[in-house]
């Protein structure tokens, strides 16, 4: 395993998680943009050295991110959420892994999807907040757009019971110390 990757300091990403009916496991694979089997992206977004969470309108802390929309790649998805979500403008993106997805339900999230397996890419980025989130009806609804910390992030997700996202942004925060040559 990549020594990025140190399953005692990510034991919860290194032995996967449960989301409802999927179960997810994180590999340092990149996916192609134009991979059939992307469903889902995911951005651990910063703004100069803090980075940027939601609260949803049930409370709950979450990343950045989501489903991708019929016959749109990846990237598209990406700039798209980042808009609805956090009213920000994407500036930088670096993928550095993806979730393989297994999901037990009998149909798909969205018809257009694949299943039962599927891929959700993810990675680390700047962002440049313009605005309000956008909230579309049919979109998840947030409450709060946060600019904090990462021990401040990990906090928030730790009290949520969210140890994966938690992991997530310390390894985002880590891969890109290391991308800028920091040990």
């Amino acid at each position: 395993m990549n020594p990025t990757w140190d399953s005692g300091k990510y034991p919860v990403l290194s032995r996967g998680v449960d989301w409802g009916p999927v179960h997810a496991r994180l590999v340092p694979v990149v996916p192609e943009e134009d991979s059939p089997m992307v469903g889902n992206v995911t951005i651990v977004p910063f703004v100069g050295e803090a980075c940027v969470l939601i609260r949803l309108t049930s409370g709950r802390w979450e990343c950045v991110g989501g489903t991708l929309e019929p016959g749109e790649r990846y990237m598209d998805a990406l700039r798209r959420e980042v808009r609805e979500e956090i009213g920000s403008e994407l500036v930088t993106f670096r993928p550095f892994g993806q979730f393989e997805c297994f999901s037990s339900s009998p149909q798909p999230y969205r018809p257009h999807l694949p299943h039962p397996r599927f891929v959700r890419c993810v990675g680390y980025g700047t962002v440049n907040p313009v605005g309000e989130p956008t909230n579309p009806p049919d979109g998840e609804q947030v409450a709060e757009v946060a600019i904090v910390s990462v021990s401040e992030a990990v906090r928030r997700f730790r009290a949520d019971g969210r140890e994966e996202l938690a992991e997530l942004y310390l390894l985002a925060d880590h891969i890109k110390r290391l991308d800028r040559g920091e040990r």
